[in-house]
């Protein structure tokens, strides 16, 4: 299993909280790539809930990541 942010961004407007069952539905219906699919498949289901994609990339990007003061803008 891998992820990218172009694979990631795919998810973005998923109905979060979701079940990996929902997640694949919902990466079926709207078009996403067979990798985000088979990305999806690959986790091991225990039945919970996800709350955003970093509980499934922990390596997800946050805005933390970037080093830039939004005040200053």
């Amino acid at each position: 299993m891998y992820w990218t942010l172009e694979l990631a961004s795919y998810l973005a407007d998923a109905p979060w909280p979701a079940t990996k069952d929902e997640l694949v539905d919902y990466a079926i219906r709207t078009g996403a790539p067979l990798e985000v699919v088979e990305n999806l498949q690959g986790i091991e289901d225990e039945g919970d809930s996800y709350d955003s994609i970093v509980e499934i990339w922990p390596d997800y990007p946050t805005e933390e990541d970037y080093l830039w003061n939004e005040d200053e803008y």
